[in-house]
């Protein structure tokens, strides 16, 4: 009997231990080439360097999960690291996971995570900016866009058939402080003595369809105590509205959006508008080109800039892929921003314009 009674326990038991089931995958993508540079600096020197942060994305690997708990309930997390092919360091402040460290749980309703996480800005640009982090594009314009992200963020995204709507808040956007940069400004907040020092928040509606999308979201920023960027107290905030829709049209995609920035840190022109419009276009199942503009003004001035880039990538597989990219920049007043956000270092002089051409490898794991 005793044989017996322990079967009927063991089967008992199977529908409990199928519910939790858990998965853990390890995924990545390394990105880099040669890339070059010309009118650098005050010499007009050009350059030839191989790209350290982005070739047409970041470098990365990381680990995802996920348990299901049951009653369509699920336990998930993603710890995400990016680094430095060039020479292996850790991108990010030098955290260890400084792309994404968050968990959470998820169901019909949506999902609510905590942790380092993207911001509502990143997911809204997504899918109408055709070049993304490719490094001659909007980066190049707003570094923090491809970098929205959030240490010590509450956040929640659902979709409800074609609509998702989400936000975050941080308590503490930035702790990284080393080296300086769009995604380690020296703002940990969590202060008892100043509640509203290093907070962000963000809010996204967005609704897609098989053929066309359109979101807005909005991001605020605010600073603190010997953070960098200029944002050096609390109440000086840094903030952007993002309007912005795509099209499919069979083989080919077209987009184009909106970022208004009010930016505390820059008294005597806060105020700035970047506008852009793509298209990519599949040549064949191995061969696809990708284009777009960027116009960036600032109000009550006469710093502008104008940005042109272009890229043609051809796949091996699935998995691995080559690519040129080529951009101008062309700035106006006293902006002296380069065409690459691939590296630092690469600033033309103010007013001036600069070419920017790479060619690199993809390999996806």
């Amino acid at each position: 009997m005793r044989p017996a009674r322990l079967a009927l326990a063991c089967a008992a038991a199977l529908p409990a231990m199928a519910m939790a089931q858990s998965s853990v995958t390890l995924y990545g993508v390394i990105d880099t080439g040669i890339e070059y540079l010309n009118n650098v600096g005050p010499q007009k020197n050009s350059v030839t360097r191989m790209d350290n942060l982005a070739g047409t994305v970041p470098s990365r690997w990381g680990l995802r999960g996920s348990e299901e708990l049951g009653a369509g309930l699920k336990a998930n997390f993603v710890l995400e690291s990016g680094f430095s092919p060039d020479s292996g360091v850790s991108n990010q402040g030098g955290r260890l996971f400084g792309r994404q460290a968050w968990v959470g749980l998820a169901g019909g309703w949506g999902q609510l995570s905590l942790g380092r996480q993207y911001t509502m800005l990143f997911w809204s640009t997504l899918e109408a900016d055709m070049l993304g982090p490719n490094t001659f594009g909007s980066s190049s314009l707003d570094s923090y866009l491809p970098n929205a992200r959030a240490d010590n963020a509450i956040g929640y995204k659902g979709t409800f058939g074609g609509l998702t709507v989400g936000g975050t808040y941080s308590f503490g956007r930035d702790g990284a402080s080393t080296p300086p940069g769009p995604s380690a400004t020296g703002c940990a907040g969590e202060n008892p003595n100043d509640r509203n020092a290093c907070r962000e928040w963000s809010a996204l509606v967005k609704y897609d369809t098989s053929i066309w999308g359109a979101g807005v979201a909005y991001d605020s920023q605010r600073g603190g105590a010997g953070a960098f960027n200029g944002l050096t107290s609390s109440g000086m905030k840094d903030d952007r509205l993002s309007v912005n829709a795509y099209t499919n049209l069979g083989k080919g995609k077209i987009g184009g959006g909106w970022i208004r920035r009010d930016n505390d840190a820059t008294p005597i022109a806060p105020r700035s508008d970047l506008f852009f419009g793509g298209a990519s276009y599949a040549v064949t199942p191995a061969l696809s080109v990708d284009g777009e503009v960027f116009f960036l003004r600032y109000h009550n001035s006469d710093n502008k800039a104008w940005l042109y880039a272009a890229r043609a990538t051809y796949a091996f597989s699935k998995r691995t892929s080559v690519y040129g990219t080529a951009g101008f920049i062309d700035n106006r007043g006293n902006l002296n921003l380069s065409v690459s956000s691939g590296a630092p270092g690469g600033a033309t002089t103010p007013g001036g314009n600069q070419f920017g051409a790479m060619m690199g490898v993809k390999h996806i794991f």
